[in-house]
């Protein structure tokens, strides 16, 4: 009998599990650049001393949902989304890099170009820097322009370059930041072909019914596992009564 509630337990464990991921990306359903994780249930057998005696249920996170979100189109000269293949480098809090589909950048008080997250957006030298200027203007290649102060309307001068990357998508690991990695990889090279859609963001790739859906299955399969548990409770007592009757 133990078996079987050992079995319905784990099982009712890793549904919650499976149901924290699933609500984690219903929550970012609206997240720039946002990428989905994936879920997937499999049978463990649990090691010990002697031979395996029991299989529990497992979540896991086999991997990321890559494929593009939609376009939307914002007209802000400082939003940006990736046409097609590709992502944006920036920078993580220990120096490193990290890779983002989430275009919506500002300027911090000293000039430096960052995500809407706060992180750093790198160029050809590192994080990006801006002086004031009146007007600022990213091309499709991620080339950064600005037009100094005082200065007239055609007077653009080149300041910097987004870094543009198209990493191996079967290296990429998502981190508990919310970037994407590449594990003990040194930074790549920029991708000259990787282009930009001034004025407009990618959205998110949750699909927000899809993952309705999910979670109301997941609920269900979670009162399965604890009505099992009840069950074996149930013949545990019975069968206690009837050891007591012979």
């Amino acid at each position: 009998m133990d078996h079987m509630l050992y079995v319905a337990m784990t099982g009712a464990q890793q549904v919650m599990v499976a149901q924290a991921a699933n609500s984690h990306n219903l929550a970012n359903v609206s997240t720039t650049g946002f990428r989905a994780d994936l879920n997937q249930f499999r049978s463990q057998p649990l090691f010990g001393q002697g031979l395996p005696s029991r299989v529990y249920a497992m979540s896991e996170r086999p991997g990321v949902n890559l494929s593009p979100g939609a376009i939307q189109i914002t007209g802000r000269d400082l939003d940006m989304a990736v046409k097609g293949d590709g992502f944006i480098a920036i920078q993580t809090p220990d120096g490193g890099e990290a890779y983002t589909r989430a275009g919506n950048f500002r300027l911090t008080s000293s000039g430096l170009l960052e995500t809407g997250a706060g992180q750093l957006v790198l160029g050809n030298g590192g994080p990006i820097a801006i002086p004031p200027a009146e007007k600022v203007e990213v091309g499709a290649d991620g080339t950064i322009s600005v037009r100094p102060l005082g200065q007239a309307a055609k007077a653009l001068a080149e300041v910097d370059r987004i870094k543009l990357v198209r990493p191996p998508l079967e290296q990429l690991v998502k981190g508990v930041d919310g970037l994407l990695h590449i594990p003990d990889a040194k930074p790549l090279e920029p991708d000259a072909e990787v282009r930009l859609v001034s004025g407009a963001l990618e959205a998110s790739n949750v699909n927000g019914v899809e993952a309705m859906v999910k979670m109301i299955d997941l609920a269900r399969k979670f009162e399965l596992q604890v009505k099992m548990m009840r069950i074996a409770e149930e013949n545990a007592e019975v069968t206690t009564q009837i050891m007591r009757i012979s």
